[in-house]
């Protein structure tokens, strides 16, 4: 079996990156019920290849263009055998202690890694923490349930008059309209109002958008309580303006939620740490780094500055569960920071990963530096002396002399720009993660075909674009290249626009895998508008 995912992943290129097969599929593959007497391994394994590969759309493949990463890595995935070696389930520092104290250990190794404030470290004796939950959803759920907790017994407090279900229903939770749908799931789950807060012309949240808001349900006698900041959001990976927000909720003692599910993993870069710049304004904060980082999902990270407000909403302690150290204050139960009881010894993959790649190695992984170039064309004419621009990076300030040595059209490209005579540049080439280095990549192309826009600012590794015309002839693009099953994305809408978007997510996409896939996306392109404009005539 290790052998044979070996070869799966090494191979997998050569595999159809999307199935061809239709709903229902599998059931005739198989007996209507389980088998009585066991079967030989080499039975079930044959059937890996007849029953189950037909059905996998594999994620791994550098074909594969949509959602967005699915991290993986040999160290990771051999955490994950000792993990299901081991077999514990780790609801208590006394259910397996290895599991528990590797898990909080590991969660300040990697909020190090992300320069998050001391706050938020379990430390030897800080009042913050980490934890790993299954997803950013249940990360989402966690911290909205803990706010409505919190906030009811505040308002009880103030207000005794109030019972529980007349707090509950004036309490609202607020996130962007471009937020995932998991917040409003959370809101449902919750059984509290949920309102979309209108992003800005770059999808971004602002603090006045949120103050409108606010003043607006407060006279109408309703309890703010939650506002759940994006960093990196799904359709179209942008970020909400943490530096005007947190301080707006800290002073309306609203708690605030940061979801950096997909981008939180780009911040272990010191070049990218700014995009968490008021981090310290937020009450929990959560990234995936199953989803860029290298570690195999589950593994979704979730800190919070005070682990009672966690604590006191989920604690319950039957007899069967209890055990002498409890209430020693020097071991963490988790089962008190989560939805389920039972827990996996995650933190394996997270300790494999981070030992064998490094700091460093995670960096490289994510910044691959290959000199100063822009996609392959030296931009300068001799080196010149490059800096970093903190309020704007990734943008670079090139202050040589020699920056009229330019290659001739440089400074029309999406990567250059001219600003009091200096010239900035954004290098594609290097000082990037390859994935955000492949998608500009993506994007010089697609900006290069003048049938084509760029629909969304590209920093990190997505790419928003569409063909320039109607939401039906980019819904028959995006069919038309799925139902080809060569390359696979997924689309989204932003604002009244149908957007294709297309996210750098294998590990091992390169180059070459962006150019055949803007040349199958462009011959595509080229029939359906020819198509369209001969029915156009007909018509």
């Amino acid at each position: 079996m290790v052998d044979y995912v070996a070869d799966y992943l090494e191979e997998i290129e050569k595999r159809q990156v999307f199935p061809g097969v239709e709903p229902g599929y599998l059931r005739p593959l198989i007996a209507d019920c389980a088998p009585q007497d066991p079967e030989s391994f080499e039975d079930v394994f044959k059937d890996i290849e007849k029953i189950i590969m037909p059905g996998v759309t594999h994620w791994h493949s550098p074909y594969f263009f949509a959602y967005f990463p699915a991290a993986s890595s040999f160290p990771a995935l051999l955490a994950d055998m000792l993990c299901g070696g081991i077999g514990c389930v780790g609801f208590s520092w006394a259910a397996s202690p290895a599991c528990t104290e590797l898990e909080t250990v590991m969660l300040d190794w990697l909020g190090k890694m992300v320069n998050l404030p001391e706050e938020f470290l379990a430390g030897k004796d800080g009042q913050g923490g980490g934890v790993i939950q299954g997803s950013a959803s249940e990360a989402t759920l966690i911290a909205l349930l803990a706010a409505r907790t919190k906030t009811i017994r505040q308002v009880q407090s103030e207000k005794p008059e109030l019972t529980e279900t007349e707090i509950m229903g004036r309490l609202v939770a607020y996130a962007s309209d471009q937020a995932h749908s998991s917040v409003e799931r959370a809101a449902l789950i919750g059984a509290v109002k949920i309102k979309s807060v209108p992003s800005d012309d770059t999808f971004s949240v602002c603090g006045s958008a949120l103050r409108k808001v606010l003043d607006e349900d407060k006279a109408a006698g309703l309890i703010p309580f939650f506002f759940c900041a994006t960093l990196g959001t799904t359709p179209c990976c942008s970020f909400d303006k943490l530096l005007e927000l947190g301080p707006i909720c800290n002073k309306e003692n609203i708690w605030m939620h940061i979801d950096a599910a997909y981008a939180g993993s780009a911040f272990i870069c010191p070049e990218f740490r700014h995009l968490l710049n008021g981090v310290e304004f937020a009450d929990s904060f959560n990234f995936n780094p199953h989803k860029w980082l290298l570690v195999n999902f589950d593994c979704s990270a979730m800190w919070v500055k005070k682990r009672s407000d966690l604590i006191g909403a989920f604690k319950l302690e039957p007899l069967y569960l209890q055990h002498h150290h409890q209430e020693s204050g020097l071991v963490t139960d988790y089962r008190h920071w989560q939805i389920p009881l039972g827990r996996r010894f995650r933190s394996l993959k997270l300790w494999f990963v981070l030992r064998m790649y490094g700091v460093k190695g995670l960096q490289e992984h994510i910044r691959k530096v290959t000199g100063n170039c822009l996609l392959g064309y030296p931009v300068v004419g001799r080196q010149g002396e490059m800096s970093w621009l903190p309020t704007c990076s990734p943008w670079l300030l090139c202050t040589s002399q020699s920056t009229g040595n330019i290659l001739k059209g440089a400074a029309r490209l999406p990567h250059v720009r001219i600003v009091n005579t200096k010239l900035m540049i954004k290098p594609v080439g290097g000082g990037l993660d390859k994935h955000i280095r492949l998608s500009h990549q993506f994007e010089h192309l697609v900006l290069q075909d003048e049938r084509f826009e760029i629909c969304a600012e590209v920093v990190l590794g997505l790419v928003c674009f569409r063909l320039k015309g109607s939401n039906e002839l980019n819904e028959a693009l995006l069919k038309s290249i799925n139902d080809a099953k060569k390359i696979h994305l997924v689309p989204c809408h932003l604002r009244e626009k149908f957007v294709l978007r297309f996210a750098i997510c294998s590990r091992t996409v390169e180059s070459t895998h962006i150019k055949f896939a803007w040349q199958h996306i462009s011959q595509l392109a080229t029939d359906l508008l020819k198509t369209w404009e001969q029915n156009h005539h007909q018509q």
